[in-house]
């Protein structure tokens, strides 16, 4: 896995998954910076996904998770620079990387397993940016400040 360290964050709804995914990755031997919540009582999840659209604005991935993933990705891709995918199958988290070069990965608590939240989070960060036509596409997205 080329990726050494990664930011996590969650909502009370993804608190489970983020605690299950932070032990996954750390075996894995990436350095992983949660960026909370410390519980899972009811918090908001646009507080923790400003908290992981700016690290990852300055430089890496991140992964976020909230009950579906949805309410994540939308906070997240307010922010200029950042590509906030919700994943629900390792071909959707592969392509998210490659064709779109998807810097956040968002996940749903309430609709994967953490087996298959395992294989997802692999898949997105095994994927490279395949650049090429790719990149122009992207650059019109950046364009895009209605």
């Amino acid at each position: 896995m080329p990726t050494k360290k990664i930011v996590i964050g969650s909502d009370h709804g993804g608190f489970a998954l983020k605690t299950h995914l932070v032990k996954f990755l750390w075996e894995k031997g990436i350095k992983v910076l949660d960026v909370g919540p410390e519980c899972s009582e009811s918090c908001d999840y646009p507080i923790y996904a400003r908290k992981v659209a700016e690290h990852v604005r300055l430089s890496g991935l991140g992964i976020l998770i909230c009950g579906t993933g949805l309410g994540m990705s939308m906070a997240a891709n307010r922010f200029r620079g950042v590509r906030a995918a919700v994943c629900t199958n390792e071909y959707l988290a592969r392509m998210a990387r490659a064709h779109n070069n998807a810097n956040i990965l968002c996940l749903g608590e309430r609709v994967l397993g953490f087996g298959l939240a395992e294989g997802v989070v692999d898949a997105f960060l095994n994927t490279k940016f395949e650049g090429d036509r790719h990149l122009r596409r992207i650059n019109l997205i950046e364009d895009i400040t209605e």
